[in-house]
């Protein structure tokens, strides 16, 4: 049976590409999504649909919303994927770069590619919604002279030409995906998954030292503390939720931390307990 995966943006996108690797070896059939929100929407409406969400970009830094998307939503964390971002520029069958007078995409992956396309001064930046909706968007309209930056697989699915691939500034951009489940589903899948990773968020009595305290303990039971992230309490004022991500060895220990750390939180909740994500290289 087909797993079904809601994935921000049209085919092609770089979720999608996510969602095959991390599922590599399976049938999957992508649901296509206008937003974030319609991704949780979409797994809150149907248990067995799955979501994939852009978490953090080693360049453009943190997703913090998305984060937010997930806790409100109940929906429960169930693995990761980490991939490799691989620019290409595309036009229509026929085209040359000396053809090319503007270059469309969403505006990270403009910002990602600024080196090569300042070798091309005589082009006109413009910033769209998505990557591969661009794509899709050059190939329906016909759009002579236009380009798209986007992946390699929406410019073949969208029969683009690609004109220059590899264009990204920094070789070394990755975004890190999370694969979200309706609660139950994702207890049905952990029975057979080795947990060592888990996502979590709370909020801290705002006194001197209360985060600190929360992290010293972790500290104490060989908690690997690796990503910690705020993000303001809407209506109460310089306050904040604490997101963080732990990976341990020993899943008792964790529990025990976590019990630890109890008396010195609020408004505790697990977003996700799954195993560490592979990297793409």
């Amino acid at each position: 049976m087909k797993k079904k995966v809601a994935i921000q943006g049209v085919k092609g996108a770089y979720h999608e590409i996510a969602a095959r690797n991390f599922y590599e070896g399976e049938e999957i059939e992508i649901l296509p999504c206008i937003t974030f929100r319609d991704v949780v929407n979409a797994v809150r409406k149907d248990p067995s649909v799955y979501g994939i969400m852009a978490i953090e970009n080693t360049i453009a830094g943190g997703l913090l919303q998305n984060h937010e998307l997930i806790r409100e939503s109940g929906s429960f964390i169930i693995g990761e994927y980490k991939l490799r971002i691989s620019h290409t520029l595309a036009a229509l069958p026929g085209t040359t770069i000396h053809d090319v007078t503007e270059v469309n995409s969403h505006p990270i992956a403009l910002m990602q590619c600024t080196e090569y396309l300042d070798t091309l001064p005589h082009i006109k930046i413009v910033e769209k919604e998505d990557t591969a909706l661009s794509a899709r968007w050059i190939a329906e309209k016909k759009l002579e002279g236009h380009a798209a930056i986007c992946s390699k697989l929406a410019a073949e699915m969208y029969g683009l030409e690609i004109l220059a691939e590899g264009i990204e500034t920094n070789k070394r951009n990755f975004t890190r995906f999370l694969i979200i489940a309706d609660r139950w589903t994702a207890e049905e899948e952990l029975k057979s998954t080795k947990v060592n990773k888990a996502s979590l968020v709370f909020t801290t009595p705002h006194t001197a030292g209360s985060l600190s305290q929360v992290l010293s303990i972790l500290s104490f039971y060989n908690m690997n503390l690796s990503k910690i992230q705020s993000l303001p309490i809407i209506g109460r004022e310089w306050e904040y939720q604490f997101y963080i991500d732990l990976t341990f060895t020993d899943y008792t220990k964790y529990r025990q931390a976590l019990d630890a750390i109890m008396p010195l939180i609020r408004n505790f909740k697990i977003l996700g307990e799954y195993a560490e994500g592979k990297q793409s290289v």
